[in-house]
């Protein structure tokens, strides 16, 4: 296959295929609102589980090309491409081009008219544009990660396939004439200029599956299409960056679990963060540090069902549990229960692949500050705390002054508990918001008490997190290691002045190359650089006075977005290929928290 060339961080987009493989930069994503699925640009969906994002994937050959399962549908021979998202949704319309003629592909996972469907759905509309093309298209089920055998099941009604507990339904039209092979299915069809063609793919666990009338599929994506565009028409910001705004706003709209109101960080597992491997993470978690920068966000664009929703999931579910803080729920707000390793390589052969997460038992005294952050931007916003919430407040608040003395695993999940500088700030943060709380009437408890502890912390991290002779806030006490999380506390205002500014400058000089910035000094070594920091160094630059460097610093990052405006967790000091997990919520978030920080500071100036 050949490609249309265009300026990109990384040359390798247009590669072809190695060994079943493609850059993580190649992939867009679609979802309904429960679970996503990942679009490469040669046509082929390479992940999806069903029905939720943390099912196991029916289709998953980008962590295991041979047996993982895909969806393919593309020319058949050469071909230039191009794609977008239609504007203000995520139905991805990819452009085909061949010497003979052209065709659309448009992609949707389909919505109904009341919303989210029982079942997942995808549709998959080729337009004739001119000419003629010749188009291929397989279905290719996986093994849920070496655990299950895809079979076929031949019924009155149609041929289905099940794996496991799931069932896939294909439904077709002008996609004939039709090869099975047991399980697997594939054609080829040629376009003209007018035609139309669909193939729908549907899939539900243990229950019934619906088959819809394959001509019914373009009404649907017509439908969904208006779906999101009626979403993005409540989405209030014309400010700077204002398309890439938009499209992070939407990639969060995907990862947002709509049966709960919980947030995913990523809808994928075990991309690796380095080519080296080691480092691949199952993300398809709610974490409260990323719900609650979604709420500021989402707060700030006036979408509201969505706020309260995840609001109202998060204090739910940490009053139900009843213990300290937590660091992550699942989808459905329970405790993790350890990882396990599935037998497959990964991707481009890089493993491990895990399912689960190890760190859901760490004290992360940094969660303090984001719970409290969540409801101050909700009442900011206008709305009232029921007393259940209240109550949990107080006794988080409570805990917070018991608690941040203590060593913890910092915001990076280390391993090594120590007194990490950036923690104790995110206790601060929370006793800040919950004397604003207070006096706003919202909540009750020892006012005194909170201000007390939270002037304790401030005088300790002058005292111990304050390195006077190297000029920069220290990652831990004792410590000359830099932690670009020091820089989430420009934002909340903690330090917007000279020492913020010393230590932003010393990042720029250690962890910084390029507009790519490392997590924490000895990143280098061990994995590339973390998107959100970029943002996150962008935003502390304008609290602290230089809103020219800000800004230079977010155009060039947005311009390190794939060709659909999208990004992963990491970027590549090397050569700006995407490593970990995508779409990465922590990303777009930053991104948001950027440009919304840098226009708030300009406009104060």
């Amino acid at each position: 296959m050949t490609e249309r060339t265009r300026d990109t961080p990384d040359a390798n987009d247009n590669e072809e295929r190695t060994d079943g493989y493609v850059p993580l930069r190649s992939y867009g994503a679609i979802g309904d609102g429960r679970t996503v699925a990942l679009v490469a640009r040669d046509g082929r969906i390479d992940w999806l589980p069903i029905p939720s994002m943390d099912s196991p994937p029916v289709f998953a050959s980008i962590l295991d090309a041979e047996h993982g399962g895909h969806i393919a549908l593309r020319p058949t021979g050469d071909a230039s491409v191009e794609r977008e998202y239609l504007p203000g949704t995520n139905v991805l319309v990819t452009t085909w081009t061949t010497e003979s003629g052209s065709c659309t592909v448009t992609d949707a996972m389909v919505t109904g008219v009341a919303g989210r469907l029982p079942w997942a759905e995808i549709g998959r509309c080729v337009q004739g544009v001119s000419g003629t093309v010749e188009m291929e298209w397989a279905v290719v089920p996986g093994t849920l990660l070496n655990t299950a055998e895809p079979r076929r099941i031949d019924t009155a009604n149609g041929t289905v396939i099940g794996i496991d507990g799931v069932t896939i339904g294909i439904v077709q039209h002008g996609f004939e004439p039709v090869h099975d092979d047991g399980p697997r299915f594939s054609g080829r069809f040629t376009t003209n200029e007018g035609s139309k063609s669909i193939l729908t793919i549907v899939g539900t666990e243990n229950e019934p599956i619906f088959m819809p009338e394959p001509e019914r599929t373009l009404d649907a994506v017509d439908r969904t299409i208006e779906n999101w565009s009626t979403w993005s028409e409540t989405f209030s910001y014309d400010g700077p960056w204002a398309d890439a705004v938009q499209r992070s706003a939407l990639a969060l709209k995907l990862l947002i679990y709509s049966p709960t109101g919980a947030i995913a960080a990523a809808p994928t597992t075990s991309l690796p963060e380095d080519r080296t491997g080691g480092k691949n993470w199952d993300y398809r978690f709610a974490w409260v540090r990323d719900l609650s920068y979604t709420v500021h966000a989402l707060t700030r664009f006036g979408l509201r069902e969505e706020t309260h929703a995840a609001v109202s999931w998060v204090m739910r579910t940490i009053a139900e549990h009843d213990e300290t803080m937590p660091i992550f729920y699942d989808l459905n707000g329970a405790k993790t229960d350890g990882v396990e390793e599935r037998d497959v390589p990964g991707w481009n052969g890089i493993g491990p692949v895990t399912i689960g997460n190890r760190a859901g038992d760490q004290l992360q005294l940094g969660v303090w500050g984001d719970v409290f952050e969540i409801l101050r931007q909700y009442v900011k916003a206008g709305n009232v705390l029921d007393r259940q919430t209240a109550g949990v407040l107080e006794r988080l608040a409570d805990d917070a002054c018991h608690r941040w003395p203590e060593q913890d695993s910092g915001m990076w999940e280390l391993q090594e508990a120590q007194h990490y500088v950036s923690s104790k700030i995110g206790c601060w943060q929370a006793l800040d918001a919950a004397v604003e709380l207070h006096d706003a009437g919202m909540i009750d408890g020892p006012r005194d008490k909170w201000i007390e502890n939270r002037e304790l912390i401030e005088q300790w991290v002058a005292e111990h997190g304050w390195d006077e002779e190297r000029g920069y806030y220290v990652m831990y006490p004792g410590s000359d290691a830099l932690d670009t999380s020091i820089l989430l506390h420009a934002m909340s205002s903690f330090d917007r002045g000279p020492r913020m500014a010393s230590t932003i400058r010393a990042i720029e000089a250690q962890l910084q190359r390029g507009p790519l910035v490392y997590r924490y000094s000895g990143m280098d070594q061990e994995e590339s650089p973390f998107v959100a920091c970029s943002f996150w160094l962008a935003a502390a630059m304008a609290c602290t006075g230089r809103v020219d460097d800000a800004r230079t610093l977010m155009d060039e990052m947005v311009a390190q977005a794939n060709d659909v405006g999208l990004f992963s967790e990491m970027l590549s000091a090397e050569d700006g290929a995407f490593m970990g997990n995508i779409p990465q919520g922590l990303s777009h978030l930053a991104l948001i928290q950027a440009a919304l920080t840098i226009e708030e500071v300009a406009a104060e100036s």
